[in-house]
């Protein structure tokens, strides 16, 4: 049964926000897809290296950057700390790149600073994820000095060649540099922030130590350089779409993440309403549109989405995929089947309609264009049965709780202002099924889906806009990876509610193949609050146990609450039951 709140509860210092799971009113989050930038003039020959850096970062509106300090970059810590933005120390690396990752997602753009090699080799990870979504975050790392490098010593730290950091962060980025030379340091980060901006992927900017405090002797005029559509083929790729929406009797738009990252949802909403095509997300782009719209008719995903949703976007005659990135996820392990022939295909990297490729159209131009033209009038019938439907509930309090039962009843709870972080396995799967109110409130790793990504990112969520409470779904597996920063939720005062699905090991792993190697251990996850000095522990078994314990996590807005749910090793969710039945009758053929 749930136990008592854990001692040391942390008080917030700062002031009291509401309740963000009851639907009470919110604040509006900043999405928009380019942060605000200041008016370029010319820089007069008094800012160093390191104050470009952080003046141009707050001209792209960041407020907050996450990190660890070590010796190669405490020289730029000390100007961060000395600057309007506030340094997040996180308890490692590659949570620091979550965190900011989930900052991205919600703000725009996010950012961390790191130490030489030990720092940033341990934040690979989070930013390989970050690139494979399309999460602009910005790595900014120290380095040895230009002078110390001179008789190429074993400097500690140093890995193989003292640009080895830099060539591994090349593969992960959409952009980076080393900021070796003063003539071109200003213009190089003008580069690669334009690039992050312009991508929606990380880049990597690295600064010796001796170059933070160099003042340039030339002085650095930026020119602002946007991309632009190729006239010729915007017009054209757009008579096209024109033809194809007005033969189109049965059409549907699957919204991906990008129109999220691009801040797309208006234009999107505007063609779908105006042409009455229904609309349906990814899983990686869950909350790209509201769930709550009319003619959105749930997620596609394959047999581990609804029978119906799937039986409906693949019997259309025009199926239009904006920024979706059809990843095997994506597609239900491959359960999905698409005919390229009825597909019109726009992101930021590419435009096919049917087997006609166009290049150099960007996707804001198009899709602001698909907008303007005349489209069919004539109204797709939607099924009442395809409408998403949150499933009756009815408490039985000593009903062992299962996974199918806890989704049920958390999607009784969802409001306006709930916002889902879910890590991978059966707590993204179990959440596919949850109705999401509002748009970009349900965050995952549902492409690259890296372990352990959830509980920094929420933490990530909380920074970027303080009056969002997160709901975290997480398995123990993942919880036991990045679990730690937990503390620092309470170091800042946050107060995300962490649901952990406790089977004692890898859910998704036991559904490919059983074995041994699939068991972790099991913690008393509720008594970390007694470890970190705050926040609350419930243990649950049972219905019962899981309504009190939800309840009194609702009302804890000072702090974390952890909510430990004991499951049966093979229980599953509804998603993952689905996919389980339509993969054993495709075998049994």
């Amino acid at each position: 049964m749930a136990s008592k709140p854990a001692s040391g509860k942390t008080t917030r210092s700062k002031k009291t926000v509401k309740n963000k799971l009851t639907g009470k009113t919110r604040h509006s989050q900043h999405t928009s897809s380019t942060p605000p930038r200041a008016k370029h003039k010319s820089t007069a020959n008094t800012l160093s290296i390191g104050d470009y850096l952080i003046k141009r970062l707050q001209d792209y509106g960041l407020k907050d950057i996450f990190g660890i300090p070590g010796d190669f970059v405490l020289q730029f810590y000390g100007m961060l700390e000395e600057s309007p933005i506030r340094v997040v120390g996180t308890t490692r690396e590659d949570n620091a790149g979550y965190a900011a990752d989930g900052y991205a997602r919600v703000h725009g753009l996010g950012a961390i600073c790191v130490t030489y090699c030990v720092g940033g080799l341990s934040v690979t990870n989070s930013i390989a994820g970050a690139y494979a979504e399309k999460s602009p975050v910005i790595v900014i790392s120290g380095s040895p000095g230009l002078k110390e490098r001179e008789s190429d010593p074993l400097l500690h730290h140093r890995v193989r060649d003292f640009s080895t950091q830099r060539e591994v962060f090349e593969k992960i980025t959409v952009a980076s540099t080393a900021l070796e030379d003063p003539l071109t340091a200003f213009r190089e980060i003008d580069r690669c922030l334009e690039a992050a901006v312009r991508y929606k992927r990380p880049v990597y900017i690295e600064i010796p130590r001796d170059q933070v405090h160099v003042v340039p002797d030339i002085p650095y005029q930026p020119k602002p350089n946007p991309p632009k559509s190729d006239p010729h083929a915007l017009k054209e790729s757009l008579a096209e779409a024109e033809e194809l929406l007005n033969k189109a009797t049965k059409p549907i738009i699957i919204a991906g993440v990008e129109v999220h990252r691009f801040g797309l949802r208006e234009e999107v909403l505007k063609l779908a309403e105006k042409n009455n095509i229904p609309i349906c997300t990814t899983l990686l782009g869950k909350s790209a549109i509201s769930e709550k719209h009319p003619l959105h008719i749930g997620v596609y995903e394959g047999a581990l989405g609804r029978a119906g949703v799937q039986e409906f976007v693949e019997s259309s005659d025009l199926v239009i995929m904006i920024g979706t990135f059809m990843t095997d996820i994506n597609l239900g392990i491959y359960t999905a089947h698409l005919d390229p022939g009825r597909c019109l295909y726009v992101t930021s990297e590419k435009l096919r309609m049917g087997y006609h490729h166009f290049h150099e159209v960007l996707l804001t131009d198009f899709v602001q264009g698909l907008t303007k033209l005349k489209g069919s009038k004539k109204k797709r019938t939607i099924p009442p049965e395809l409408k998403p439907q949150i499933q009756p509930y009815e408490l039985e309090p000593d009903r062992k709780i299962t996974t199918n039962r806890l989704f049920k009843r958390l999607n009784q709870q969802l409001a306006d202002d709930t916002v889902v972080v879910a890590d991978v396995g059966d707590s993204l799967f179990g959440s596919a099924d949850l109705t999401i109110y509002q748009h970009t409130e349900f965050l995952s790793p549902a492409y690259y889906t890296s372990m352990g990504f959830a509980i920094p990112a929420a933490l990530g969520v909380q920074v970027a806009n303080r009056e969002l409470r997160p709901l975290v779904l997480v398995g123990d597996g993942a919880f036991q990876m990045t679990c730690n920063e937990l503390a620092t939720t309470l170091r800042y005062g946050f107060n995300p509610i962490v649901i952990v699905l406790n089977n004692k090991g890898y859910t998704t792993e036991r559904f490919i193949q059983e074995g041994p190697f699939n068991d972790i251990p099991n913690w008393n996850y509720h008594r970390i609050p007694d470890l970190f000095g705050g926040g609350w522990g419930f243990e649950i078994r049972t219905e019962g146990d899981f309504e009190k314990a939800l309840n009194a996590a609702l009302g804890n807005e000072d702090a974390f609450s952890l909510l430990n749910v004991h499951l049966e090793p093979l229980d599953t969710s509804p998603a993952l039951n689905r996919l389980a039945t339509r993969i054993g009758k495709g075998m049994a053929k």
